[in-house]
């Protein structure tokens, strides 16, 4: 920035002591109000004002502002001592069994009063009078807050004996996963980034329940706590505009500003804090710098010549890790030495003194003052950026050291120092084994009584949501029947579905249609006017379209989340509606499409995390398939959402082919999910393709949402027989694949539709799992099995999906199996070229069933050449997964 010369010293300093006079008679808020006026102006006026999103390295709040303290300090200081050699204690006797359990403490050591303070002063428990707030824990302090529900008698000491040994059902998990311990984590948190894009969408859905009268948030927050290191993670900074464009103040990220990451510094030549407060301030949020303890401030006020200011504002962070890794005679020496006037500040201070100055993050009467104006801030989000020490306590152990992170043991020496440097009540006996430390009744009743004040326990996932009252299948009466002449796709059908469901006297309120600038695409313009989308503005514009049907309609009260282009986001909407019945104690019915390529693919850890939140819901691929979506090519067509689909245990994944199917299976995941209240998701693939669906055959319902059934039945097999089975629109090739083998070759054949192969292979596995498990009883027999056992001939599966996805099945198909499938990298044309070259077109259904046949015996040879000039099988054409 170039230095403008200072034409008027005089004048300079006549307006700089006018503030100071403002600032001492009317406080710092009036000087600030004046100086903002005084900038609009002089822009107003054409000058080239520079811009800073950045303040000085000091704390925001100043020591006058401080907030009274409504706590007992000694007493929860006292118990904080206790709370930190638990943690401790968690992982070293857990490391002294093995190694192998791993565990962390350095950042529990570094953040312990920040959770204290939330925990005994901020953090209100669901209850019969407040909705409670959500809170997002840093994955890595987890030892501290099961040291924490230790001390309050909530976990045994045998589950904290056994941290990180869950298999027999009497352990603690290693970070937060409400999969694994359903009654107490509310969020999952430690696949870094993802906490803080799902916090704000969290908040932000809070907002929306509210606006929409399905809930009152009052004062509820939902409160984030990441490292400094996390917020490299895209996704850690990739949505912080939102927050602040829709005005979240009900969501205060607090980022522990240790300094360090995994490895070592998180900006050795630069400064961690300003940088983030940089972006932070310039999308919009409040942004509260804790930095220094109490002690620093008889420095500051005594700083008279700016030295000190200047010196904090110049040292780099690589220098404040080093200097807390040191002692106070290195901190004389390299920070204070650096000039005279700063070196005079300390100079009558022994070593001692200058070692015990704190970062403000351990300062609990600091800490609450930055709790407290963060909660009181209106109409804008709050960033907490504090600074802490890394292994804060843990001396030779690892305080400010780059290997703290991954430090797991401590020897004899460093258990004393450890006791020693917070008094902890262990004998020189017992100290080898970290026994852990109980409270006294004084201690205990202090922290019930903080925690009775909140609401009750926490953290504490709840699940009392009451259950929906789902529609019968008759209430899409229209998708069971035929489409007569019109040609319709499975997304169409959906669509009329989701209609349907947003009509619903019941449940239509709670339906809760999500898009990602894609509503056109999928047919659904329709909803823009129907039930309008959610803005928390409304619409300040008139829209360019107002005057057509499906306008573009925003609205305070809008039910449809329109994210932009922005699927991480919209995942992560969708998994706060899709765990509004645990954190609201209301149950929504998120209805998420996109362009299936961009679903698993682009946020499988999203999906991943969906599970792990117990998430009930719908997702929606649509334009899904290699061959089906075919004029956008490699990037955009989808060969494999249902392998990836597969891997998450709890989703449960369909490539409908009729809309009758469609609709079997949405009402099925609704029973399932909003009635019988089972902690699964439910994934379907959508297809634009047009053509006429059939009636829905009698009886077949069941069958659908177990993955099988005979779509068609030869009445009377012939000697050449064969089973085509397919998903989605490939089943269709199959069915004109039957036809040609008919009339070309008398071949007769049966349509098998497979709306779930994964559905399937689950059954197969699991089955296959107890025949293994109980050798000497009946053995039980896979679904595939069973409904194909009567099958006459071989059987060809097709599908718009890698052949991996339809081959799951293989040990259970009772004869020849032949699977067709789209392997490799897609490409533009048209359907029927796509298909073509991806061997998946009645043609090489048709002839692969006759290449079976002959294997089979059932066909000559010169009857196979034949078939294979008639399809126009070139066997010297390259394999479509290399090219």
């Amino acid at each position: 920035m170039t230095q403008i010369p200072d034409i008027d010293p005089i004048e300079s300093r006549e307006w700089q002591d006018a503030i100071e006079d403002v600032i001492e008679r009317d406080g710092a808020n009036r000087a600030h109000h004046l100086l903002d006026k005084a900038v609009q102006a002089a822009r107003g006026a054409g000058a080239n004002l520079p811009f800073s999103a950045t303040t000085p390295y000091q704390n925001t709040i100043p020591a006058d502002d401080q907030e009274y303290f409504p706590g007992d300090l000694e007493m929860e200081w006292r118990i904080r001592t206790i709370n930190r050699w638990n943690a401790m204690a968690t992982v070293v006797r857990r490391n002294k069994e093995s190694s192998e359990y791993g565990g962390h403490i350095a950042s529990f050591a570094s953040s312990a009063v920040m959770y204290d303070i939330g925990l005994n002063h901020f953090w209100r428990s669901k209850s019969a009078i407040h909705g409670g707030d959500l809170v997002f824990f840093q994955g890595h302090v987890i030892p501290g807050i099961y040291a924490r529900s230790f001390m309050e008698g909530r976990i045994s000491e045998e589950r904290l004996e056994n941290f990180r040994s869950e298999v027999d059902g009497k352990g603690l998990s290693s970070y937060p996963h409400p999969w694994l311990m359903p009654d107490y984590w509310q969020f999952p948190t430690v696949s870094m980034g993802l906490g803080p894009l799902m916090a704000i969408y969290q908040a932000r859905f809070m907002k929306y329940m509210h606006n929409r009268g399905h809930i009152d948030m009052a004062d509820r927050k939902v409160w984030c706590f990441l490292g400094d290191g996390e917020m490299d993670e895209p996704e850690s900074r990739g949505a912080i505009d939102l927050a602040a464009r829709e005005g979240l103040d009900n969501l205060i990220f607090v980022i522990n500003c240790n300094l360090q990451r995994l490895d070592g510094p998180v900006r050795g030549n630069g400064k961690i804090v300003q940088e983030l407060e940089g972006d932070f301030r310039g999308a919009g949020w409040e942004v509260i710098k804790l930095l220094w303890g109490r002690g620093w401030d008889e420095l500051l006020e005594r700083d008279t010549s700016g030295r000190l200011r200047q010196l904090m504002d110049e040292t780099v962070d690589g220098d404040y890790q080093t200097f807390k890794s040191r002692d106070g005679a290195y901190i004389r020496e390299h920070f204070f030495g650096k000039y005279p006037e700063t070196a005079a500040l300390v100079e009558d201070w022994t070593d001692d003194q200058i070692w015990a100055l704190r970062r403000g993050g351990h300062d609990p009467q600091k800490v609450y003052t930055a709790f407290k104006r963060a909660v009181d801030t209106k109409d804008q989000p709050t960033c907490l950026l504090i600074k802490t020490v890394k292994g804060y306590g843990m001396g030779t152990a690892g305080e400010g050291q780059n290997t703290t992170h991954q430090q797991k043991k401590l020897a004899e020496d460093q258990l004393r120092a450890f006791r020693d440097r917070f008094k902890i009540p262990v004998s020189d006996e017992d100290l080898p084994k970290a026994p852990f430390v109980t409270l006294n009744n004084a201690q205990k009743a202090y922290l019930a009584d903080r925690r009775k004040a909140l609401g009750g326990d926490f953290p504490k996932r709840t699940t009392d949501a009451p259950k929906l009252t789902i529609p019968s299948l008759d209430a899409f009466k229209r998708q069971l029947q035929s489409s007569g002449e019109r040609e319709i796709s499975t997304t169409m059908a959906f669509v009329q579905i989701l209609t349907t469901l947003l009509r619903d006297k019941n449940i239509g309120k709670q339906v809760v249609p999500i898009v990602p600038d894609e509503s056109r695409t999928f047919g659904m313009e329709g909803l823009f006017r129907s039930v309008g989308i959610y803005n928390p503005k409304g619409q300040k514009y008139t829209p360019e379209d107002r005057e057509q049907m499906s306008y573009y309609k925003e609205s305070e009260t809008g039910q449809v989340l329109q994210e932009g282009i922005n699927e991480a986001g919209s995942m992560a909407d969708w998994i706060a509606a899709a765990t509004s019945y645990s954190n609201h104690g209301v149950a929504m019915i998120p209805f998420y499409i996109y362009y299936s390529m961009f679903g698993f693919q682009r946020t499988g850890d999203l999906a991943w995390a969906a599970g792990d939140s117990r998430a009930r819901g719908f997702l929606l691929g649509g334009t899904a398939g290699r061959t089906t979506l075919n004029g956008e090519g490699l990037q955009h067509e989808d060969g494999h959402s249902h392998i990836l689909a597969s891997t998450i245990p709890n989703c449960v994944s369909y490539d409908p082919t009729f809309q009758y199917e469609v609709a079997v299976i949405v009402q099925h995941g609704l029973k399932r999910m909003f009635e019988d209240e089972e902690d699964v998701y439910f994934y379907l693939t959508l297809m634009n393709e047009n053509y006429v669906h059939p009636e829905m055959p009698m009886g077949v319902e069941g069958d659908i949402v177990r993955g099988l059934y005979r779509l068609q039945k030869t009445s009377r097999p012939g000697k050449k027989h064969v089973n085509l089975m397919g998903s989605g629109t490939i089943l269709m090739q199959a069915i004109k694949a039957a036809e040609m083998l008919k009339e070309d070759f008398g071949v007769t054949a049966d349509i098998w539709s497979v709306p779930s192969f994964n559905e399937l292979g689950r059954d197969y596995e699991h089955v296959e799992r107890w025949n293994r498990m109980n050798p000497l009883d009946e053995p039980r027999e896979p679904f595939v099995t069973a409904q194909l056992k009567g099958a006459k001939g071989p059987f060809i599966a097709a599908t718009d999906y890698m052949k991996s996805f339809a081959d799951q099945i293989r040990a259970g198909v009772p004869g020849r199996y032949t699977v067709l499938g789209t392997d490799g990298f897609g490409r533009s044309d048209s359907r029927v070229n796509l298909r073509r070259f991806f061997e998946v077109d009645a043609n090489h259904i048709a002839a692969a069933a006759m290449t079976d046949l002959y294997r089979e015996g059932a066909v000559t040879k010169t009857d196979l050449q034949k078939a294979l000039k008639t399809y126009e099988i070139d066997g010297d054409k390259p394999n479509p997964r290399l090219v």
